[in-house]
């Protein structure tokens, strides 16, 4: 998730104060990814730094305000614009944990994959609820709207894991099906009469 970005669009509707960005930033993805104070103004600094946003004043609480540049709205628009980049996807813990049980000694893959779509159905199922309070009334803003784009993203992204799982594990059976049925390696035909004799030897045994 791009912090940098999210404040910038935040910023494009006003002057805003570190802890009102956090808010708006928590109440917009419906806290699905929290921040704190701390990572707000940390980002603050280096947009300033880079002339993407600039001090504002103080509300009447004294609050500092921050306010998009022109140079902000220019990168915002631009990462609107731009494709998320998916040649270079992050590295996923599940991914590596299975990589890493496949043959681990004392590890039973099977049961790592099973405990994971258990957790992986749940999570679904508890995002599914949500969904549901969401559209029990019908979104009237726009924080709302965008908490139900957030929620239902999360849900295919769950149906796409546990998916992935059951995949994962069809695999597993067909290779251990697979590695029962081959043949082991033994002594060929030969092998099983006793070495044959040289011919030497058979012409002076039929003298």
């Amino acid at each position: 998730m791009s912090i940098r970005h999210g404040l910038l669009a935040l910023l494009e509707r006003g002057p805003r104060y570190g802890s009102r960005l956090r808010t708006d930033f928590e109440s917009r993805t419906g806290s699905t990814w929290p921040l704190n104070v701390g990572q707000v103004y940390t980002t603050l600094s280096r947009l300033e730094r880079d002339g993407m946003v600039v001090q504002d004043g103080a509300d009447d609480a004294g609050h500092d305000l921050y306010a998009i540049t022109d140079a902000g709205r220019t990168e915002l628009h631009t990462w609107f614009g731009t494709p998320v980049d998916r040649t270079h996807p992050p590295r996923d813990e599940l991914a590596i944990k299975l990589a890493m049980a496949v043959g681990a000694p004392g590890v039973d893959i099977r049961e790592v994959i099973q405990s994971q779509r258990r957790h992986t159905l749940k999570a679904m199922q508890d995002y599914t609820r949500l969904k549901a309070q969401a559209l029990a009334d019908v979104p009237s803003d726009r924080d709302e709207v965008a908490w139900l784009l957030v929620v239902e993203q999360l849900i295919f992204q769950a149906e796409a894991e546990a998916r992935w799982l059951d995949h994962c594990e069809s695999r597993l059976v067909r290779l251990a099906e697979a590695a029962a049925t081959e043949p082991s390696a033994g002594p060929g035909p030969a092998a099983t009469r006793g070495p044959a004799r040289a011919p030497a030897e058979r012409s002076h045994s039929q003298r």
